[in-house]
């Protein structure tokens, strides 16, 4: 009687140490906060802007990268794959999808304020080539369209500058199918709190939180 005892008494024991230690070693949860990106150069003008016809002077034309998983730009000799997330050049902003990469990237323009926006959204993404062409505009069949209040921008016609719209974030899934949020903050060198054409711009300064277990949370 004495010997069954003791084993019971054993056995609870070890229940107890082993309830603690899977309690022990549950992970903490992960608290997400803004990354601040500075100085991505999109493809600035090595030879300024024409001042005739305001056109850049020595462009490469080619994107950025960029991956919200390693907060790295990506080479472009891996344009091809899946590395990457999003991409830059001048106003123009791509996903890795559809037309513009073999990953599952999706965006859209989001309303409201940034620190709001705790859950990604369950729809509104569009891929690359989800949008109808408009006229021959060059880029309107983009998830992120570019001009003048149509994306993430505004340009000021009479002092020739960019200037992220006010309210206005990007939401994406990622090209693995994470989520990630956007604020642009500046698009030219050093994010200067007054802008002017005399400053170098193509030199984005943005903010993003990547949630990458999945999940849509950003908190």
């Amino acid at each position: 009687m004495k010997t069954t005892s003791y084993v019971f008494a054993l056995a609870a024991f070890a229940s107890v140490l082993f309830l603690s230690s899977c309690s022990n070693n549950d992970p903490a949860p992960v608290t997400l906060t803004s990354v601040t990106f500075k100085n991505l150069a999109a493809d600035p003008p090595s030879g300024g802007y024409n001042q005739t016809n305001g056109q850049p002077i020595g462009v490469t034309k080619k994107f950025t990268f960029f991956s919200f998983k390693t907060g790295a730009i990506v080479a472009n000799a891996d344009s091809a794959s899946t590395k990457w997330d999003i991409g830059f050049n001048a106003t123009t902003i791509i996903v890795n999808g559809g037309k513009s990469g073999p990953g599952k990237g999706q965006a859209q323009v989001y309303t409201g304020a940034y620190s709001d926006l705790l859950e990604a959204p369950e729809s509104g993404y569009l891929s690359d080539n989800d949008t109808a062409p408009i006229g021959d505009a060059p880029n309107s069949s983009l998830a992120i369209q570019t001009g003048s209040n149509k994306g993430w921008y505004t340009y000021n016609g009479a002092t020739r500058t960019v200037s992220p719209t006010a309210g206005k974030f990007l939401v994406f899934k990622t090209a693995d199918e994470r989520y990630a949020k956007m604020e642009i903050i500046s698009y030219y060198k050093d994010a200067p709190e007054t802008v002017s054409s005399a400053i170098a711009d193509r030199y984005y300064t943005f903010r993003y939180v990547y949630q990458g277990d999945g999940t849509k949370n950003f908190k």
